[in-house]
């Protein structure tokens, strides 16, 4: 079965409530679908507004499904961003996503991201560990011995994250949201990896998620689509990156791309 995926729509989009916080500035919900349609529907009808988790805000849900099934008024324009973690991308990978922009022809321009996005990924960090700190603390307090190493070491690491460094790093993440906001002006959508690779064999991993960690901390919405393959046949992830609040716009450019990439 093909997977479509929207792990994340744009920040407060979806409740929270009942889910065990991690870091409230950047846990986000999302969902699996096996189209970008059913993706759709499952988004919009848990997009209801809920007052108990603080990200959300007052607003009717979109009308994901309508804006999916509907045309674009012009073919989407892309822009291809390899990002600051490009090489951290496995060579097929890397040469998958050459050849898609190259089959895209007119409708992909590559974009280079301006230079404070090369920290994005420390910020990120910053912001998840000193928050990771804070909301698991009583699981540390109480029996640090019992946790994973992984686990720890992330806890121990934000309790020596320094006010002025988190503070430093929620401005950045403002910074570079509002850039990205100016640039959806121009774009429908970014595309650019999912992971470094094919989908890793069995159920022990999922992949690094160092090409998703910027548009997390942005509070981007963001869905991928298996469209290649790698080395040993298995799905290469594209994953489409989308405005602020835009959700609905992505998942319709996203929806044209599935349906066209056999004839690119």
């Amino acid at each position: 079965m093909r997977v479509f995926t929207q792990p994340q729509p744009s920040f407060g989009r979806i409740s929270r409530r009942g889910v065990i916080a991690q870091s409230p500035t950047l846990d986000q919900m999302g969902v699996f679908g096996r189209t970008v349609t059913d993706a759709a529907l499952i988004a919009e009808n848990i997009m209801a507004f809920d007052p108990q988790d603080p990200a959300m805000k007052p607003a009717a849900a979109p009308s994901l499904s309508a804006m999916v099934a509907s045309e674009p008024p012009v073919p989407p324009l892309f822009a291809l961003v390899r990002s600051p973690v490009w090489e951290e991308a496995e060579e097929d990978c890397q040469e998958a996503f050459d050849e898609l922009a190259d089959a895209l022809g007119g409708r992909c321009e590559e974009i280079s991201l301006p230079g404070t996005f090369d920290e994005a990924v420390a910020m990120h960090r910053t912001v998840h560990s000193a928050e990771m700190a804070k909301c698991y603390a009583h699981y540390h307090e109480r029996g640090k011995d019992e946790l994973s190493d992984v686990l720890r070491n992330m806890i121990e690491e934000g309790q020596r994250v320094s006010a002025v460094d988190y503070q430093r790093a929620l401005d950045g993440r403002q910074q570079l949201a509002s850039w990205l906001d100016e640039f959806f002006n121009d774009y429908d959508a970014i595309v650019t990896p999912a992971t470094t690779g094919e989908a890793p064999k069995g159920l022990d991993a999922t992949g690094s998620p160092i090409f998703c960690t910027t548009w997390t901390f942005c509070g981007t919405p963001a869905i991928t689509l298996p469209l290649m393959e790698g080395s040993n046949g298995l799905p290469l992830g594209v994953q489409l990156v989308g405005a602020r609040g835009d959700d609905a716009r992505l998942l319709r450019t996203a929806n044209w791309l599935s349906m066209n990439a056999a004839t690119l």
